[in-house]
């Protein structure tokens, strides 16, 4: 990928577009798409609108029983022990579906974590970049043989505009010599999810698998933001003084249906035949924000854009070696 794929389509659809109204006309039958975090907030309209198309949707989840009760208005849609965090349980669903034989055809890496306290998982990696990154990282890697299958697949990453707050300290990953900042290490994951995007497409296209980064818009209404102080979110602008959310996509305040529209749109839709290692927001492909504008989109501009370096090629392949170290150690 180059830099210059980065250029809006002028899709038709917009900040306020739904996923309904993004995947009318689009048949799914026969389609099978793997939605992780598919169980609540936008994850969830994600796996109903694609299930609406006729996908067979199967949902990974870390608590079973409540995403079973959350997608029993899915009917037939498999739901399968994940987690993010456990490296063995990743291997182990991914197995499982391989097993079965299926081809994969899309791929919503969609689940995640947001602003935590230092937390580690068992290998001390830092929970943010191994929850938001390394375990996608393994679950597609892993499930890479279905989506060739597909003959034609695609996978959606879920970054965010938070790759604002940082890049890849590839230095110190894991906040071992570096004070731990909870949006600080968010913003190393979700560039990681935009550069992930870009590797994924590189490596697959010869074998028909395109990749997308996707950043949904704020959502405060789902359970991402529970670790975010809600005066912050007030003076953020993205609450009212009551503490209701405040609608207004085109500064990225969306609602559920409308955080899933730039989802739905790269798994599915034939304007991008053809295209991938991209980052999207808004129901379409964002620009590249110019170098002497960066300072004041990584300050708060809401206008649509990404960083060059989180669709920077070379990071991206240095990303890819790190991770695999990662996962195999």
């Amino acid at each position: 990928m180059t830099s210059t794929a980065q250029q809006p389509l002028n899709s038709g659809f917009g900040a306020a577009s739904t996923a309904e109204e993004v995947i009318k006309g689009i048949d799914l039958t026969g389609k099978v798409a793997i939605v992780t975090g598919g169980y609540s907030g936008i994850g969830l309209e994600t796996a109903r609108v694609l299930h609406g198309a006729g996908a067979h949707i199967v949902v990974p989840a870390r608590d079973v029983e409540r995403a079973r009760t959350a997608l029993a208005v899915l009917p037939g849609t498999e739901v399968e022990h994940m987690d993010l965090l456990d490296p063995a349980s990743i291997d182990a669903f991914a197995e499982k579906f391989l097993a079965s034989g299926r081809p994969l055809h899309l791929l919503v890496n969609n689940a995640g974590i947001m602003a935590t306290p230092l937390a580690r998982d068992a290998r001390g990696y830092e929970a943010q970049f191994a929850a938001n990154h390394l375990g996608h990282f393994q679950l597609t890697t892993k499930l890479w043989p279905a989506l060739v299958a597909a003959q034609g697949a695609r996978v959606v990453v879920l970054s965010s505009r938070g790759i604002r707050f940082a890049g890849i300290d590839f230095d110190d990953v894991q906040f071992e010599h570096r004070k731990y900042e909870p949006f600080l290490a968010y913003g190393q994951s979700k560039t990681a999810n935009a550069l992930f995007a870009v590797e994924v497409d590189r490596r697959g296209q010869a074998q028909g698998i395109r990749a997308f980064a996707v950043h949904p818009g704020l959502i405060v209404d789902t359970g991402l933001v529970k670790h975010i102080d809600p005066a912050a979110l007030q003076a953020a602008g993205a609450l009212d003084s009551e503490g209701k959310p405040i609608r207004d996509p085109e500064r990225q305040l969306k609602t559920v249906q409308q955080g899933a529209a730039t989802s739905v749109w790269c798994a599915t839709n034939p304007q991008l035949d053809g295209l991938g290692g991209v980052y999207c927001e808004n129901v379409d492909i964002s620009p590249l924000v110019a170098p002497e504008n960066e300072a004041a989109w990584a300050g708060g501009d809401t206008t649509p854009g990404v960083l060059s370096r989180a669709v920077d090629p070379e990071a991206a392949a240095r990303l890819w070696e790190v991770s695999e170290q990662l996962v195999t150690a």
